[in-house]
């Protein structure tokens, strides 16, 4: 999977663990879970910890992503504009890239979405041996794939490595 022009970096997030459902019933209207929360803001906290600070955020429309992504940017910096993409719900990962690709004049991009397309997404940048033995038990709720483009490095061809796995 391409991604042309391409950010210096990528961040990859699900978004953190959401209730089992919501009042409404719709799944996009889903919240997270206390849990969900202290899953964010321990990620958030060591992200920052580790220095990985995105210059652009990303987020899925629905409720839970939008609270992953808020406190994110809580922590990161107060200043940090979110951007809500409608089409980052129940997409598949090609427009999960297409959206990374439009962020061209940032350095380094974040997003926050779902799985199964973020972890598609992952696999596609990196390969699937390199996903496989970077995230045997999946891709973890919470979880930030912090990918660096060095093309010298890359595997896959993608130009993609992970860099880093942030876990709650």
């Amino acid at each position: 999977m391409m991604i042309e022009p391409h950010p210096s970096r990528i961040y990859l997030m699900r978004h953190a663990q959401a209730a089992s459902s919501a009042a409404s019933g719709r799944d996009f209207d889903r919240t997270l879970s206390d849990q969900g929360y202290a899953e964010a803001e321990l990620v958030a906290d060591k992200a920052i910890d580790l220095g990985y600070a995105p210059d652009c955020l990303i987020s899925s429309t629905a409720i839970r992503c939008r609270q992953t992504a808020e406190i994110v940017r809580r922590t990161v910096r107060e200043s940090l504009e979110i951007e809500f993409v409608d089409a980052l719900y129940n997409s598949m990962p090609e427009i999960y890239a297409t959206i990374i690709a439009g962020q061209s004049s940032n350095a380094s991009v974040m997003l926050v979405g779902h799985n199964p397309s973020i972890d598609q997404l992952l696999e596609g940048l990196i390969g699937s041996a390199a996903r496989r033995l970077a995230l045997a038990g999946g891709y973890p709720t919470a979880g930030i794939a912090v990918l660096d483009y060095a093309p010298d490095r890359s595997q896959e061809g993608s130009g993609w490595i992970l860099h880093d796995f942030v876990k709650p």
